[in-house]
């Protein structure tokens, strides 16, 4: 793991600071809601309790019926006008009854304004069949065509039916048939709307002239001459009571409850009979940033969504507390906005009287009044935690890249003087009073001290050759006069061995003083224009008469290469060249010599088969007395490479060695002229 990375973890780690101040806010909220809802329970239970005062107005559930069977009847804030269309009805869509029909869904509506009870239903039919003079009523004889029918009873003695069926889209006639058959109502305005997928009906019927009991039945036929599908909001042949709001529990209800609560009355089977109140605006109002909010969230414990605390928008409270409630059990719960961030807590009890459950009272509060997401403290908390962690974390990134930009600095420059001939011991941050200066400082003396060995190295050579050039003669001309003395045969051996070696030390001081002579025929040597490839072709020619064990390859891509400089210095690292790749190679072995155009350069390459370079030698190897020759070898200094190097330098250009598959290749580069 790199240094930026490790602060990185480092600054993360900050955050566990404020952690002690989150987990006391959050036992505290926790706390602080408990407190809320047993003070919320208490009220309810005291409402429930008064409510028992008022049990004649709950409605008695008829077991006859489920609750399924039964249609709410929403109280509206308006008049809709009678167009088929539901858009000005001051509900939501999901207010609406959903029925399973023939061609699709059905949904129904039934709301309550002035002394009208008003009636939408939507149908999806792929065929709208229209009626006729004939099955305008109820289908009369066989004559059948899609029709609503609103049923309307007050057990046991009323049970009759409103038919909606339309001859054309438009206002409409509605029939009521009654024990004495049909007849037309005029007190009903009825309107059928075609739409893409089926039709709509809106109609407003006098609350006088319906039951108790409401259900809507919709026949959804594709041939006259069939009755069709049924699709019916109740499962007997009568349906249930319908549920309503009612009026005087409805002012008991707004005389009782405390501002910021919503207060929620519901039957046995749930239905909503009395509303009043609205939860406090601001604690659904947004407080604090998104991002805050979030990481609130993480923290503390976390409740349904707030959507679950409003009253069905269907009329029936089916929420689990309420459920709880209604079986006898009073239960609380919370609900937090994904929105707003605020919560929400409800209490459900049960309105009880002489061992029968009436209803429940559900009563519901924002929690403003305590501990929450409002809390301005919190959100400071919150906000200041972050930011200072963020503002930690952002220091300690930009001082580790800082850092670490330093110390790759300093290895670049590390290995860069390495690579050079002439080592650098200046690096960077030299001059710094930290431990990066101090390392700096240390690399720079051991290069220096490096470098002062490799010029030791260098001039090695050359001085032993003229220091050892004097008592070599002295021994060679010893020998001489020695051998024209009268020796025996066995003092005749000790002074040849003792002149073959005298022979072979002066080779090597030859070997040794080439590096120098080299260099100062590159200081002093005049450049001409030649072409390379003509001096090539002939050295070529040559090493294959003197190397008649190995076979050679000269590949050249171009007519003419025009360089500028030595050719018989260019020719004698050629040599060194070749004569490396022979004794590396093998008899039979294919040496390959080649010349390729490139960039404002041409390049040279001498490829043999043989054993690879060790790595740790690729950068040594052009050094001076540095040799990989074993055996038979051994008699070599190491200097061939060298000069080879110095004639490429002193062109202008390079040389550079790689491993290939089986061999290795040399590559010089060379400049046009």
């Amino acid at each position: 793991m790199n240094l930026k990375r490790q602060l990185l973890l480092v600054s993360v780690l900050t955050l566990m600071l404020p952690w002690a101040g989150y987990e006391f806010i959050r036992e505290t909220e926790s706390a602080l809601r408990g407190t809320q809802q047993q003070m919320l329970a208490g009220t309810a239970r005291a409402l429930a309790g008064s409510m028992t005062r008022f049990q004649e107005e709950f409605p008695v559930r008829d077991a006859t019926f489920a609750p399924g069977d039964q249609l709410y009847i929403h109280p509206l804030g308006s008049r809709p006008s009678i167009d088929g269309y539901f858009d000005d009805w001051p509900l939501e869509r999901d207010s609406l009854r959903t029925m399973r029909g023939a061609d699709g869904p059905v949904h129904v509506a039934l709301g309550e304004f002035g002394s009208g009870i008003y009636l939408y239903v939507e149908v999806v039919d792929r065929d709208v069949v229209y009626a006729d003079s004939q099955s305008i009523i109820l289908d009369a004889g066989s004559r059948h065509a899609d029709r609503v029918n609103f049923v309307s009873s007050s057990p046991p003695y009323l049970d009759e039916t409103i038919a909606f069926a339309a001859e054309a889209p438009g206002r409409i006639l509605s029939y009521k048939q009654t024990a004495y058959g049909f007849a037309p109502e005029p007190a009903i305005t009825a309107f059928w709307q075609d739409v893409p997928d089926g039709y709509q009906l809106e109609a407003r019927i006098p609350s006088a002239l319906l039951g108790t009991h409401l259900g809507v039945v919709v026949s959804n036929t594709d041939d006259t001459a069939k009755p069709g599908v049924r699709s019916s909001s109740f499962e007997g042949s009568t349906p249930g009571q319908a549920a309503r709001r009612l009026p005087d529990l409805d002012a008991v209800v707004v005389s009782l409850v405390q501002p910021g609560m919503r207060l929620l009355l519901t039957d046995a089977a749930g239905w909503r009979i009395a509303a009043a109140g609205e939860i406090d605006n601001e604690s659904m109002r947004a407080s604090g940033s998104g991002f805050a909010r979030r990481i609130y969230d993480l923290l503390v414990e976390s409740g349904k969504e707030a959507a679950f605390a409003q009253p069905d928008p269907q009329g029936r409270e089916q929420q689990t507390y309420v459920s709880s409630a209604l079986s006898g059990r009073e239960t609380a719960a919370w609900f937090r906005s994904d929105e707003s961030g605020r919560a929400v807590v409800a209490v459900a009890a049960p309105v009880q009287a002489n061992g029968a459950t009436l209803g429940a009272v559900v009563l519901q509060q924002g929690t403003d009044a305590v501990l929450s997401l409002t809390n301005e403290g919190l959100a400071r908390l919150i906000n200041v935690t972050l930011i200072t962690a963020l503002v930690v974390a952002g220091v300690l990134l930009g001082y580790a890249t800082w850092l670490s930009r330093r110390i790759r600095r300093l290895s670049i420059a590390a290995e860069a003087a390495l690579d050079n001939e002439a080592l650098q011991s200046a690096l960077p941050s030299a001059l710094a009073e930290d431990e990066i200066g101090d390392l700096s400082r240390s690399f720079s003396s051991v290069l220096k001290q490096l470098g002062d060995y490799n010029d030791y190295l260098r001039s090695l050579a050359s001085k032993l050759s003229h220091e050892l050039r004097t008592p070599l003669a002295i021994v060679t001309s010893s020998l001489e006069n020695l051998e024209h003395e009268p020796l025996n045969e066995a003092s005749m051996g000790y002074t040849s061995r003792a002149r073959e070696g005298a022979d072979r030390l002066r080779r090597i001081l030859a070997a040794m003083s080439e590096a120098s002579r080299v260099e100062e025929l590159m200081a002093n040597a005049e450049p001409e224009a030649f072409d390379l490839k003509s001096v090539l072709d002939s050295t070529i020619t040559a090493y294959r008469d003197v190397y008649k064990d190995r076979s050679f390859s000269f590949d050249c891509g171009i007519d003419k290469a025009e360089t500028l400089g030595s050719p018989e210095l260019l020719i004698q690292m050629l040599d060194k060249l070749v004569d490396n790749a022979v004794d590396f190679s093998v008899d039979g072995d294919m040496i390959k010599l080649g010349l390729t155009p490139a960039d404002e350069s041409f390049v040279l390459t001498v490829e043999n088969p043989g054993p690879p370079l060790p790595e740790k030698m690729r950068t040594q190897m052009f050094d001076s007395m540095v040799s990989m020759r074993s055996g038979k070898n051994t008699k070599h200094l190491g200097l061939g490479l060298y000069v080879a190097r110095l004639i490429a330098a002193g062109h202008g250009g390079s040389i550079e060695a790689h491993n290939t598959d089986g061999g290795v290749v040399f590559e010089v580069t060379l400049p046009h002229a």
